[in-house]
């Protein structure tokens, strides 16, 4: 093993996982210890994750910030390097870690692109790549934030950036994207409610077709072909049922 001048812990929250948690976990080897944070999974995900040496804690659905904090703080280890269920570290990323943990880090928190898998093809475009996000982060200087949809880490300090791709293996049917969104809808649009936005009419019409124009044309959605196109399409009905929703929802 490399000598260790950082130790990290993995985190990863998780329900239902068993197709996803091995690939999930077996790519965090460069971290010293790796604790789930399942919340009541009815399938094999617990039994994967301790078989493969994780820490497993069981605990009730609080909502992403709360969950992903919850699993900070009942780690080891002050550094965390946090994935979900469906991600994993590429080779080159890995490595960027391991020389931090050898070398020092500089930083309170580091950043790093997400590559996403959708329907078979890496995306590139449609505002989708390279979609840095901080996921090593110092949990004394650093926490997860967001009520409900679109949870992010806020770090009081500096933020480094790695260059290594997390790995996002995300919806390999346009059937399982469908039943995600509802999900994240139903979220998204208790959040528009409760930051006092009114759901209105010119909202219903106008904010999905300016996303399809955006994600498709401006972010050039288009250059990724078949699933491009799908992507945007898709963003403009999450924008729709997210007000609809939320008119829905405020009566």
């Amino acid at each position: 093993m490399i000598p260790c001048g950082v130790k990290i812990s993995g985190a990863i929250v998780t329900l239902n996982e068993e197709r996803r948690i091995a690939r999930a976990i077996e790519s965090m080897r460069c971290c010293d210890e790796i604790v789930v944070v399942d919340s009541g999974s009815a399938d094999r995900t617990r039994a994967i994750a301790s078989g493969l040496g994780a820490r497993v804690i069981e605990r009730p659905w609080p909502g992403y910030a709360e969950q992903k904090n919850f699993a900070a703080a009942h780690a080891s280890f002050d550094w965390i390097l946090s994935l979900d269920a469906d991600e994993v570290l590429s080779e080159s990323l890995e490595a960027e870690i391991w020389a931090l943990k050898k070398d020092g880090v500089t930083c309170d928190g580091y950043a790093m692109p997400r590559m996403a898998q959708y329907l078979g093809r890496w995306i590139r475009h449609g505002g989708w790549y390279p979609d840095r996000k901080v996921r090593l982060f110092d949990r004394r200087k650093a926490r997860w934030t967001g009520e409900f949809v679109h949870e992010s880490v806020r770090v009081d300090g500096k933020v480094g950036q790695l260059q290594g791709n997390i790995l996002h293996f995300t919806c390999d049917s346009l059937s399982e994207h469908l039943r995600t969104m509802d999900r994240y809808t139903t979220l998204a649009a208790r959040e528009v409610i409760a930051r006092g936005r009114t759901a209105s009419m010119s909202h219903l019409i106008f904010d999905p077709a300016w996303t399809f124009i955006r994600t498709y044309v401006f972010q050039r959605g288009f250059l990724d072909g078949f699933q491009g196109f799908t992507i945007a399409w898709m963003a403009a009905l999450y924008t729709f049922l997210k007000y609809a929703k939320a008119r829905e929802q405020s009566g």
